[in-house]
């Protein structure tokens, strides 16, 4: 008989503006937000939880949280030093377990069934984790526990803040089934708005429907949808996550009319592209430009190398004949973004982070 899998989903706690925070007295207490400026077309990365009282919440336009709040404190982001605090983080998920898959900057799941320590309770461990957390960092984490990751991870949001949450497997199916379906993770606002018109309101309504019936209204992922009702999630955590793209992009205000101007602002681009491939000794063979009007429509347009995109003059040739296949005559352009897919021998985890114009 298979073991139960042990698995801790840990979530740091409005990371960015918490570490503002902490850094920064006089900004305690306050309703704070990471991001771009309101007086620009700049968005929210992350809300402090005084902020988010007001309905404040990350990838909101800047504009959209002053108004909410004029009072609302904007902070620029220092990416450089979130980096630093996740590596000081990350080594104490190492001391209990190689079994380490970051999501991102501020989360990770850890796989502890079989740990260094031979620690039998994955919730002690969860809760020492997070004391070590506090006392190296002064950061507070959330944590859910459970058999899978779909489990750990919708627990690690059912007690935030400073929160542990614990689904063990004799409860897991009924967890499941008084659970909202706006609570499934994976399961967005318009997926989930879809589902009520279905008829769709909890996870036990959900396991009412056939794989076949999942499919046909929700295409693949269906079959997740299926699995998940049943409290089923069969996903490793994978401490080598294949990185996918590294890219970079801006947002202009004003939007830019003059084809010169647009040039200008995709090399700038691609000089920030050129720097991060550097940094993370990456390459690949495919590279993406991506465009957005004034008129809010957005176009992509690629094209795949047979050598690797590593040097400036190559991604400026194909960047630049990238853009004369879309419509910059004829349109404002209120976003450039270049991207290298396709990646040559590169192993790393992937940081996925919003661009913000700041």
């Amino acid at each position: 008989m298979q073991a139960v899998r042990k698995i801790i989903h840990v979530d740091m706690d409005a990371f960015y503006a918490s570490v503002e925070q902490r850094d920064e007295p006089r900004y305690r207490g306050k309703p704070i937000v990471v991001g771009g400026s309101p007086n620009k077309r700049g968005a929210v990365a992350a809300a402090s939880y005084e902020a988010r009282r007001y309905g404040i919440h990350s990838a909101m336009p800047s504009r959209t949280a002053h108004q909410k709040c004029p009072h609302l404190i904007f902070v620029k982001p220092r990416f450089d030093v979130y980096r630093r605090i996740s590596l000081q983080i990350r080594e104490i998920f190492y001391r209990y377990t190689d079994w380490v898959e970051p999501l991102a900057l501020d989360e990770a799941y850890l796989d502890v069934t079989e740990n260094k320590f031979g620690i039998p309770s994955a919730t002690w461990i969860a809760q020492t984790i997070k004391q070590e957390i506090y006392e190296e960092t002064g950061l507070t984490a959330s944590a859910g526990v459970s058999i899978n990751k779909f489990l750990a991870k919708v627990a690690s949001g059912m007690d935030k803040p400073n929160g542990l949450f614990i689904v063990p497997p004799e409860d897991a199916i009924a967890f499941v089934e008084q659970l909202p379906i706006e609570q499934f993770y994976g399961v967005g606002q318009v997926t989930a708005a879809k589902m009520h018109r279905l008829g769709i309101q909890t996870g036990a309504d959900l396991k009412q429907w056939s794989q076949s019936d999942l499919v046909h209204h929700f295409g693949k992922v269906g079959q997740y949808y299926y699995k998940i009702a049943r409290a089923e999630d069969d996903r490793p955590v994978q401490p080598n996550r294949i990185r996918k793209s590294i890219g970079a992009e801006n947002s202009y205000d004003p939007d830019l009319s003059d084809r010169s101007q647009i040039e200008t602002a995709l090399e700038e681009v691609a000089e920030t592209l050129l720097r991060r491939l550097d940094s993370q000794q990456a390459t690949g063979r495919t590279l993406t430009l991506k465009v957005k009007y004034a008129d809010y429509q957005q176009v992509t347009r690629s094209r795949t190398l047979l050598v690797p995109i590593r040097d400036r003059s190559l991604i400026l040739g194909v960047a630049h004949e990238l853009l004369a296949m879309t419509a910059i005559e004829d349109k404002a352009v209120r976003l450039l973004g270049l991207t290298v897919s396709n990646l040559i021998g590169d192993t790393q985890e992937r940081y996925v982070q919003l661009c913000l114009n700041v």
